[in-house]
């Protein structure tokens, strides 16, 4: 896909505040909402919940500009959203209710040397993630995240009345029926804003339909300014291993999504940037349980505001991360996002984790489609969809490895990277591959000049229109 702004191109600040706006709205909600669920699973009173969710909005905007501007060798410089990730959900839970909120950030804070250590060695790591298998990983980061946009799209989660009513249907389809006329045939900003834009349509309807809810914003703080260790730290042993573990995870996963935005931003992802990024990641999760919130992680969603809308500047992404931070200092401003009805994010949302699973397609098309490849992606595929859809099939197996086999992407990476380091290449495969391949392009190749042809000639005709006209 053609870009609309490069990495390091800077839009006008107009431009880029509306463009950082929409990669805002798709990540708040899943910003605010793991400390609300950390907090409410282990009883915490109204006050302390309001000071997880000042503190994950403010660490998020600063650990975003970090990471999109890189402060010597933190930030992988590329147009990356943080927040708080749903992986540290259940551990941060099963430690708060043993120990207390003081021994969710104990454990984070000693947790996150594992990523800050795991840094200095993703040149290696980074060698063993061939297109083969980033791409069955990006293409497992957009099945995985996909079913939460269609519970959006729904209206909330399945058992609840209003899920699925004709209301929340159609104003989905209104929002994702927008972002996709102008992502096609917008031009400029309107095209590369279409995901906001679409939102504000939908949020607007939602208004005149009567099912937004301000009260968020009437009960929150003008001001609140995060405090340094708001609940003190505490340590278990079982607590620092159940964080390492899901640091562990978080690694992987993190590295699925540089991996989508490498090829998103038409950039190389080296071993050294890959470091950047997972070393700022750690030090990021560190800060948070600071400042009393949980861990972080790079957000999917926002990898696929950058592949619909072709805006790639991680300049404008630092004033995503700049607004958070407003946000986190003005709880009202985090509010009026709150209230933003789960359909509209839902429209939006299906398009952007949909072009995840269209970016890892487009990588693995560079690849030989060859019996070992094919078995590669199947069976990543497949394992890493098997605990997402039926997580039950973990019960009995201990807990560590239900931690970490309980994502998704970290199973099917797994998967991928031991078929692809194990299975051996078959050089008669290979080349009857390459053959078919040639083959394919020339056609296509044919195509392209005949499509050029009309393209030059259609042109010609309407200059000569215009010439007659002028007459």
């Amino acid at each position: 896909m053609k870009l609309f702004y490069n990495v390091e191109d800077k839009p006008p600040v107009g431009a880029s505040i509306l463009l950082a706006l929409q990669h805002m709205l798709a990540a708040m909600g899943a910003i605010i909402a793991v400390p609300l669920v950390v907090g409410s699973a282990i009883g915490l009173p109204t006050e302390q919940m309001v000071i997880l969710v000042n503190a994950a909005l403010m660490v998020s905007g600063i650990v975003t500009i970090i990471q999109c501007k890189g402060i010597g060798p933190v930030g992988i410089r590329l147009p990356v959203v943080m927040g708080t990730s749903f992986t540290f959900v259940a551990i941060s839970i099963s430690i708060g209710l043993d120990a207390g909120v003081s021994g969710i950030f104990g454990a984070s804070l000693v947790g996150s040397i594992v990523m800050i250590v795991g840094s200095r060695f993703m040149t290696q790591i980074r060698k063993l993630f061939p297109p083969v298998v980033s791409g069955t990983v990006v293409v497992l980061i957009g099945l995985t995240i996909l079913p939460v946009s269609v519970d959006w799209f729904a209206g909330g989660f399945v058992g609840q009345e209003e899920y699925g009513q004709i209301n929340n249907l159609l104003l989905g389809l209104l929002v994702l029926v927008v972002v996709i006329v102008l992502s096609q045939v917008g031009k400029g900003i309107i095209s590369a804003a279409a995901i906001v834009i679409g939102m504000a349509v939908g949020y607007i309807t939602a208004i005149f339909m009567g099912i937004v809810d301000f009260s968020p914003v009437r009960n929150a703080e003008f001001f609140a300014l995060p405090k340094l260790l708001p609940f003190g730290l505490s340590f278990t042993v079982s607590g620092i291993i159940g964080m390492s573990i899901a640091y562990l995870v978080t690694i992987m996963e993190s590295t699925g999504d540089f991996l989508a935005l490498s090829d998103a931003t038409h950039t190389k992802l080296t071993g050294k940037k890959l470091s950047r990024g997972i070393l700022c990641d750690g030090l990021g999760s560190a800060l948070a349980s600071l400042f009393g919130t949980t861990p972080f992680s790079s957000f999917s969603q926002n990898v696929g505001i950058v592949s619909i809308t072709g805006v790639a500047s991680r300049h404008v992404v630092a004033v995503t991360g700049f607004i958070m931070l407003i946000a986190g200092l003005f709880p009202k401003l985090g509010g009026i996002v709150v209230t933003i009805p789960s359909p509209v994010l839902g429209g939006a949302g299906l398009v952007m984790f949909a072009m995840i699973i269209s970016s890892g397609i487009g990588i693995l098309s560079r690849i030989s489609f060859t019996k070992r490849n094919m078995l590669i992606i199947a069976v990543g595929v497949a394992s890493g969809m098997a605990v997402t859809v039926r997580p039950e099939i973990l019960t009995y197996l201990p807990d560590s490895f239900r931690v970490i086999l309980g994502s998704g992407i970290t199973t099917g990476s797994l998967v991928a990277l031991g078929m692809n380091a194990f299975l051996s290449i078959n050089r008669a495969d290979e080349a009857e591959s390459a053959q078919e391949k040639r083959e394919a392009l020339e056609t296509q190749i044919i195509e392209c000049e005949a499509c050029d042809k009309a393209l030059k000639e259609e042109e010609a005709l309407e200059q000569k229109e215009r010439l007659e006209s002028a007459k």
